[in-house]
């Protein structure tokens, strides 16, 4: 169960590594109307079950810490994320957000039944060197000028990873109320972008197949699997895979010609690759114990 668990997790990056193709491609629609639509599309799924299955419309009823941690966890990280990007160059709030998967490796040691281990670090620090390589490969360079941006992404990065690692504690809670955290994220972002926005459509079929695709993949499927891995799956290993997402996102940019291959991509994909083994060997040990032996 807990295998399975993990590569459902592990969808929800390879997901994730969607999103700026699908972004690129959605025209110029602002942030949070676009955040709004996807949202509102990613809830579809579920409400599709709750209609079919009007049974389960009971493991909706969780305690109000439950819905508070995940209605900040999504549109939270979201707001955080955006108000980065408006207040600091992309390069430096991106590569500070994406410190998330570090600090739930090591906020996993908080967690009951959990053990951090040297190589989960290692397998950590190795996955963040990849991420620099893809993230600033047009160089970094801090300026106080940019306090507010910076300080967004750092509570941008602890937002999500503290999401991940409370949802954790709460393995117990079906993943169906994913669908009001995205109902919700969508109705605030919305309000967001009637009072910070000016609404742009897109103009293209091509463009709304991009939003649609958005809403369906990475800003949808990607939380129910997120949410199910982190439960249930290996969540420090799921950690250091995530540092993968923006190694497999430029090489989906560079396939469909949005970007260049680099040596810097190719390192970035040894290291991601190299921690994320480091960090599963909890994992390939207990298999190898668990694998029956040959009859004599």
């Amino acid at each position: 169960m807990k295998f399975k668990a993990t590569l459902i997790g592990f969808s929800a990056i390879l997901m994730w590594s969607l999103l700026a193709l699908f972004t690129a491609a959605s025209g110029k629609m602002p942030p949070f109307q676009l955040s709004a639509i996807c949202f509102l599309i990613g809830s579809l799924p579920g409400i599709v079950v709750l209609a079919v299955k009007p049974e389960r419309f009971a493991l909706l009823k969780q305690p109000a810490k439950v819905w508070i941690i995940g209605i900040a966890g999504l549109f939270g990280y979201h707001f955080l994320y955006f108000t980065a990007l408006r207040n600091a160059p992309a390069v430096e709030a991106g590569l500070i957000a994406y410190l998330w998967p570090l600090l739930i490796v090591v906020g996993s040691a908080l967690l009951p039944g959990e053990r951090l281990r040297w190589y989960h670090i290692a397998g950590a620090l190795a996955g963040l060197g990849g991420t620099i390589l893809i993230v600033a490969r047009n160089g970094v360079a801090f300026d106080e000028a940019y306090t507010l941006g910076y300080g967004a992404a750092f509570l941008c990065a602890f937002t999500w990873s503290g999401y991940s690692l409370l949802t954790r504690r709460f393995d117990a809670v079906s993943t169906d109320v994913v669908t009001g955290f995205c109902l919700a994220t969508s109705i605030l972002s919305f309000l967001c972008h009637l009072g910070l926005e000016t609404t742009i459509w897109p103009q293209t079929a091509f463009e709304w197949l991009a939003v649609a695709g958005l809403g369906l993949l990475p800003v949808g499927a990607a939380f129910y699997a997120w949410d199910f891995g982190v439960k249930n799956g290996d969540i420090q290993l799921l950690g250091v895979a995530s540092y993968a997402a923006p190694v497999l996102s430029t090489l989906v940019l560079i396939l469909f010609g949005f970007a260049e291959p680099s040596w810097r991509i190719a390192a970035a994909c040894l290291l991601v690759t190299g921690g994320a083994v480091l960090a599963a060997r909890d994992m390939v040990h207990r298999k190898s114990r668990t694998a029956p032996q040959p009859a004599e």
